[in-house]
């Protein structure tokens, strides 16, 4: 190969990252997430699906709106409505894209869809041409591809593109095909679909058999030219592919590859750390590319060869994806404008006084306790604080009886801030701090939700190191919710996780919406 093939990278976290059970993410959040985007180099974003929910649709928009340098992809079901959705919401958008799909599986036709080949034949014909009237990128998917027949996928992909479909994304729905496989179907699809070199081909790969980025791989050596993907693979069941682990994958066997992508790999872990704190799903520390043991080598052999040479044992740089450990130059000395500055350079763009103001002060109150600020507890304040924010409920009092081998007790203070005379007070007791803390929540919240997931992680560290506590709970209904808490008082920061999990459930604060599966 005497040129590289550039291969674009397409970002589901918002969409499909977000069918993940008990995650989702508010508009602030979402439009948070789509400018950290931007500046990790994704090419297109789906941002949502329309028609879905009125949420989805005001954060479909207000993302559209935001960012610049980037395609903004809105998802569509083959239906009219879907599509008119997808046009109001992305109109003001830069580059804006549809993304249509209709199942193609024995399976989905029967049961699901209740169509025949040719129904549905006519439907793609229909919606593909419908959607082309309104957008100039037309995205269309096929669902359950991997598991319908071949010869009738090149037959629903040829008439796609001949009715104006851009793009043609080859979706493993239920993560089923591996490798060898999948590698094979897109050498069908380039050797049987007429228009193949005319349009984009695209894959769209979950992990329920644990070889997602395998199989996106796969159709990158076979004529695939985008990748769809998640941040940290996080979706629905065992989620999707991981798009860090493919662009680091693409860079350090780019003499295999030969591709190269937009991916500016040193924005890689702050994305990734994004992504987690606000969907409250902690990043397992083996995980490949942006996990806490990536770089850390126990063996003794290991950490010899390390030392001589740290190719011997470490094929990626911590510095490749991000991981720096400087210290920033600020302190408790330093002045407002200084801490502006500097968070501008790390990327925020904050404008309100009062909202500067808070954000000064807490610097100040992190200052005072940390010996070194670094710039990942910049990073864990301004997460945050935006976590606090978009919560109910804010924690106003904690108070903790500890007794070795005994009982211990727990008063929780809590504000409703939607009624600032609505202040919460109750104690209970547990057979742990955290226990009591939450049996607390659960009496002034007057709910009895179970806590399915409990996880802490220390930020940085270090004894004075900020806590980040992840929780997950369900409640009767067996909905779940999330909730994340960071503070440097453990205790603290599980009840501030604990809190705003419950506020959500007591709320409902679940989106009701209809889920797309490919």
């Amino acid at each position: 190969m005497t040129e590289k093939q550039y291969i674009q990278f397409f970002d589901t976290t918002l969409r499909d990252g977000e069918q993940t059970p008990g995650v989702n993410f508010n508009t602030k959040e979402k439009v948070q997430i789509a400018l950290q985007m931007e500046k990790w180099g994704i090419d297109v974003i789906e941002a949502g699906f329309p028609i879905s929910s009125e949420g989805d649709f005001e954060a479909v928009k207000a993302i559209a709106g935001a960012v610049k340098n980037m395609t903004v992809a809105g998802l569509a079901r083959c239906n009219e409505k879907d599509i008119d959705a997808a046009y109001d919401a992305l109109k003001e958008a830069v580059d804006p894209q549809i993304h249509i799909f209709i199942a193609t599986s024995p399976v989905h036709m029967e049961y699901k869809l209740k169509m025949t080949k040719e129904q549905v034949l006519d439907s793609v014909k229909h919606h593909v041409a419908y959607a082309k009237s309104k957008f100039e990128k037309v995205q269309f998917s096929p669902e359950d591809a991997t598991r319908s027949d071949w010869d009738f996928l090149v037959e629903v992909v040829n008439l796609a593109i001949e009715n104006g479909a851009t793009v043609i994304n080859i979706p493993d729905t239920v993560g089923y095909t591996n490798p060898t496989e999948f590698g094979n179907l897109f050498k069908y699809l380039k050797q049987n679909v007429t228009r193949f070199d005319d349009v984009i081909f695209s894959s769209h790969c979950h992990d329920d058999l644990g070889m997602a980025t395998a199989n996106a791989l796969a159709a990158v050596e076979n004529g695939a030219l985008r990748v769809e993907g998640t941040i940290n693979g996080i979706g629905e069941r065992a989620g999707n592919t991981a798009l860090e682990e493919v662009a680091v994958a693409l860079h350090i066997r780019k003499n295999y590859y030969q591709k190269e992508s937009g991916i500016v790999l040193k924005e890689t872990k702050r994305t990734s750390d994004l992504v987690s704190r606000l969907s409250g799903m902690p990043i397992p520390r083996n995980k490949a590319v942006i996990g806490g043991n990536a770089y850390a080598h126990e063996s003794g052999i290991h950490q010899d060869g390390v030392l001589k040479n740290p190719e011997t044992y470490e094929i990626i740089t911590p510095q490749l994806v991000g991981v720096e450990a400087n210290s920033l130059p600020l302190g408790k000395l330093s002045g407002r404008h200084a801490f502006v500055d500097r968070i501008a350079q790390m990327g925020y763009e904050i404008s309100d006084p009062a909202e500067v103001k808070t954000l000064f002060a807490r610097f100040k109150e992190l200052a005072d306790k940390k010996k070194n600020v670094t710039e990942e507890d910049i990073h864990a304040l301004m997460v945050g604080k935006s976590i606090e924010d978009e919560s109910a409920y804010e924690l106003k009092r904690l108070q903790v009886q500890f007794v070795k081998d005994g009982i211990q007790a727990a008063i929780v203070g809590i504000q409703d801030k939607a009624n600032k005379d609505a202040k919460m007070q109750d104690s209970a007791t547990g057979s742990g701090s955290i226990e009591a803390i939450y049996n607390t929540i659960n009496r002034i919240m007057e709910q009895e939700i179970i806590l399915k997931e409990y996880n802490i992680e220390a930020i940085t560290g270090g004894k004075d190191a900020q806590a980040e506590v992840h929780v997950v709970v369900e409640d009767e209904d067996g909905k779940s919710y999330n909730g994340t808490g960071i503070d440097f008082d453990v205790l603290t920061a599980s009840a501030k996780a604990y809190i705003q999990a419950s506020g959500k459930a007591k709320n409902k604060q679940t989106i009701e919406k209809v889920s797309a599966h490919f």
